[in-house]
């Protein structure tokens, strides 16, 4: 059985997937923890939560998509499958989408599958030159959850995503930049280091201004803001890190935002 953890680190957080022996392949338990992680991680008091979350697979991969093992015991009973895709895989995945701390997907080796659609829920995606992406499931015999798939249709392109379901096609590292997929290559060594400059560098940013940001994003894909929404966004005219952050650009100083 794999296992996910939660490890505060400062001002960052990491999630880690674990299931080295199967490519940090994604169990139901995984899955369930991941739910209760992100869950964990909205209800922080503003002031005890970390400004930015990094998700890593653990052993040089990221994820190679569910547990095939466990496949049997679900997957042919029409009632338990639908039990697997929309009580415990998407809630877990919009739990992830629904935090408001920014999130880093830190990709290694295969983000597939599962793994894709948990990277998808990331703000940033960073990945290593040997990175390969997909959901070659069509191999298996049984499409994309709708659920699923209205998530990753948001972060690839219809084409692509077509030829990924479709095809079962794979896409490379450097494919993946050209496409929008991720945000950043760099060289596989080096996929840790640049992860946590950035996660750091966004750290030493407004955590209000983004939590905001994210919630707006949100509301936009979501049909946009409404009445309500877009008066209350405004609230924050009078916070202390609107505050810091015009007057430490005036003084021409570095702001020093608060926690939360």
């Amino acid at each position: 059985m794999g296992r996910i953890t939660l490890e505060p680190l400062g001002d960052w957080a990491r999630v880690t997937l674990s299931n080295p022996a199967r490519l940090n392949a994604i169990d139901i338990a995984m899955w369930q923890a991941l739910r209760a992680s992100f869950e964990r991680l909205q209800r922080m008091p503003a002031a005890e939560a970390p400004h930015a979350v990094v998700v890593c697979g653990a052993g040089g991969q990221f994820a190679s998509g569910g547990d095939i093992a466990e496949f049997a015991g679900f997957r042919f009973d029409e009632a338990r499958l639908r039990h697997f895709h929309e009580d415990i895989v998407a809630p877990a995945l919009h739990a992830m989408l629904d935090c408001d701390i920014p999130t880093f997907a830190q990709i290694s080796g295969a983000c597939i599958g599962g793994g894709l659609e948990i990277a998808a829920c990331c703000d940033i995606r960073i990945c290593g030159q040997a990175s390969r992406f997909g959901a070659p499931i069509a191999k298996l015999g049984f499409p994309m959850a709708p659920g699923e798939l209205e998530v990753l249709s948001r972060v690839v392109a219809a084409p692509v995503l077509r030829e990924m379901l479709l095809e079962a096609r794979l896409v490379e590292a450097a494919d993946a930049l050209r496409l929008g997929l991720v945000h950043e290559v760099v060289p596989d060594d080096q996929v840790e280091a640049v992860v946590q400059r950035r996660a750091e560098r966004l750290a030493e940013l407004s955590p209000a201004a983004a939590r905001l940001n994210k919630q707006t994003l949100r509301q936009l894909a979501g049909g946009g803001p409404s009445p309500g929404e877009r008066r209350a966004h405004f609230r924050y005219a009078d916070s202390p890190d609107h505050r810091e952050g015009v007057t430490a650009f005036l003084e021409k100083r570095p702001p020093r935002f608060q926690r939360g």
